[in-house]
């Protein structure tokens, strides 16, 4: 078996889907994309590609060496996340191979399913306690929500007051029965990040996401010592050498690698057992499509450390397609209680409906960060 070719399209909302067929007939889907860079990626995909035509898909481990160390220049959220797609996609071939879930092949489950949360309000957060109950109605029992607005380095106690009190409306309405997970999306410099943490204490957050930039992990050491809420971060590191410095100087509660940016179910498998040796959680980060979702969940399943699985049903980018809209079978993702299963399936576990996949690509999408400013009109971070 060899592989033939490699097919891309870009789908609404913002995702960025990859086919790799090979001469057998069998393929594999994979997620490869940075978003607001799908044409980025797209043309990695492209250029690594020139390597892989013709060689046979299940040497994962070696397709995934020679496609990162056969670069002098490595790493990073481009060449990182089209290794990721492809990644993925062999695996998805390589189950599909042997007739059993890319889980299996890892060694088997050690859950049979994992707990998942649902986004709220928006990156400028509105209406959380109408969202909230809205997740709770479909089962979820955590949310997640963006933490402020833009903030300047050191900044006015109104907008610290305005950040707190949304998050206290919403543990007022929604109790302890539903856990909040509070994200700084690297919009809060050390400064404010002491104060708006130490202030959201008595509400008990599931966890502080991103609170400072990832170009700032040396900060994180002195935020981790000042608060009892857990720490998460990682969704913009790349590589188990990115995730090594993390660990080892102790500055994170919970990781979230993304499978569609660190290197695909190889690497972040591999990221998932060193943060075990350090006990430090396992999240996932995951607010894209369904294939990444899939991928997420079959390491999910092979991670002790694993407690909690980020999915995008519903964000506020999905305004034009969402999660469910390309698969043939929804349901493998029926969420219940809080929970999804494992699936089960050859491979990912998912089936791609590919017709679907070409008809939306026709109108593709152009989709871009926002650039947020301050009232001065210097730039914020989004």
């Amino acid at each position: 078996m060899r592989i033939l070719r490699l097919r891309t399209w870009k789908v609404p909302p913002r995702w960025l889907f990859l086919k790799i067929e090979t001469d057998a007939g069998l393929a594999g889907w994979g997620e490869p994309v940075v978003e607001g860079r799908a044409d980025t990626v797209e043309a990695a995909i492209g250029e690594m590609a020139d390597y892989l035509v013709g060689k046979d898909p299940l040497r994962i481990e070696d397709h995934w060496q020679a496609l990162y160390r056969g670069g002098f220049y490595r790493g990073g959220p481009v060449l990182m996340s089209a290794i990721a797609g492809i990644d993925q996609a062999l695996w998805d071939i390589k189950g599909r191979y042997h007739g059993a879930a890319v889980h299996e092949l890892m060694g088997g489950r050690c859950r049979d399913r994992i707990r998942v949360y649902s986004w709220i309000g928006g990156d400028r957060p509105v209406d959380l306690v109408a969202a909230a109950k809205d997740a709770m109605g479909r089962g979820f029992t955590a949310v997640k929500m963006n933490g402020c607005e833009e903030l300047q380095i050191v900044d006015s106690y109104k907008k610290i007051d305005a950040a707190v009190g949304r998050v206290a409306t919403l543990r007022d309405a929604c109790g302890s029965d539903l856990d909040i997970a509070i994200d700084f999306h690297g919009r809060v410099h050390r400064p404010m990040a002491k104060v708006l943490m130490h202030e959201l204490e008595p509400l008990r957050p599931l966890f502080i996401e991103e609170p400072v930039l990832p170009e700032h992990l040396d900060q994180l050491r002195d935020l981790v010592r000042a608060t009892p809420i857990p720490i998460a971060t990682g969704e913009r590191l790349f590589t188990r050498s990115d995730f090594r410095r993390l660990l080892t100087e102790g500055v994170a509660d919970i990781i979230q690698p993304d499978l569609s940016h660190a290197g695909g179910i190889t690497e972040c498998k591999k990221i998932a057992a060193m943060a075990e040796a350090y006990d430090v959680a396992l999240a996932p980060h995951c607010p894209l499509g369904p294939i990444a979702l899939a991928a997420c969940l079959q390491v999910d399943a092979t991670a002790y450390n694993a407690f909690i699985q980020e999915q995008s049903l519903g964000i506020h980018y999905n305004t034009s397609n969402d999660v469910l809209d390309y698969l043939c079978d929804p349901s493998v993702f029926a969420y219940e209680n809080g929970f999804v299963a494992i699936p089960e399936g050859s491979g990912l576990g998912i089936e791609i409906n590919e017709a679907y996949v070409v008809e939306r690509a026709r109108e593709g999408h152009r989709w871009r960060n926002p650039i947020w400013r301050h009232d001065d009109g210097s730039v914020a971070e989004w």
